[in-house]
């Protein structure tokens, strides 16, 4: 298995707080990949420093072999990193196809876009057949009833759902998720859950930060474990689960939620 995504001995601090120490993160190719860790622990940061939004004191960030440190969001995107955010970025004024379209637009202006190719039978061209692959992909996450709705209407589930469809108009290798299922009810997660275990299958690759264990455990292939910005363990779930390190360092404060990540 080869490696799609590297983030190695990555540094990152905000004025006295060391947010990332020397952290090492691998995601393999055509895996879905957890990542826990307590409050404050440097999870969202480090997918801030991979997506470009900050920038690493020290260390690299590889997709494949080409480093991209520093690197600014467009340029991520273009690379193939799509990215949720913990709390869902979507325009609420706008109708949920609306929204879609103008991820389509981004996606057939944006940077790198003659590098652009398929990669799974869910993407289609751009131009003329942008509403259907904007429908296509509602339909896939299961929202495109409400394809005339506002946005701002739905509900925070049918967000994270309608965020994860804008994120795949790009047609990304890997997708970073931010707490995917918080603040969502059972019956969605489920569905997330599923949406994901088919988008792998399609041959995507996901990095996701969560902190509800039953979804970690029985989704992903790996779990990485952060404590205070460093790796203190990584293997499949039944291994990580039963680690005392990961026991004393997160399981005893798995129901808290991220909200006091650094930033």
């Amino acid at each position: 298995m080869s490696l799609l995504l590297r983030a190695d001995r990555v540094s990152k601090a905000f004025g006295g707080v060391q947010a990332l120490s020397d952290c090492t993160v691998e995601v393999g190719e055509g895996t879905i990949t957890g990542l826990i860790g307590p409050n404050g622990s440097g999870k969202t940061t480090l997918f801030n420093v991979i997506t470009g939004y900050e920038r690493v004191d020290a260390g690299d960030v590889y997709v494949g072999r080409r480093k991209i440190t520093n690197a600014p969001p467009e340029r991520a995107f273009a690379m193939g990193i799509g990215r949720t955010f913990q709390l869902t970025r979507i325009f609420p004024r706008l109708t949920v196809m609306e929204n879609m379209l103008i991820a389509t637009q981004l996606r057939d202006h944006g940077p790198g876009n003659e590098r652009h190719r398929m990669r799974n039978p869910l993407a289609r061209a751009g131009g003329a057949a942008a509403q259907g692959h904007a429908t296509e992909l509602l339909e896939f996450t299961g929202i495109a009833t409400h394809a005339t709705a506002l946005a701002g209407t739905l509900s925070y589930g049918q967000r994270k759902l309608l965020e994860l469809a804008y994120v795949l108009v790009a047609d990304p290798v890997i997708v970073l998720l931010d707490e995917p299922t918080g603040g969502v009810n059972p019956s969605l997660i489920n569905h997330i859950s599923d949406r994901i275990r088919e988008l792998n299958r399609l041959g995507t690759t996901f990095l996701i930060v969560e902190h509800n264990m039953e979804f970690v455990m029985g989704l992903c292939h790996g779990v990485t474990v952060l404590d205070s910005g460093t790796v203190v363990a990584a293997g499949p779930p039944d291994i990580i689960k039963g680690d005392p390190r990961v026991l004393d360092a997160y399981l005893g404060t798995a129901e808290e939620d991220d909200d006091t990540d650094a930033q």
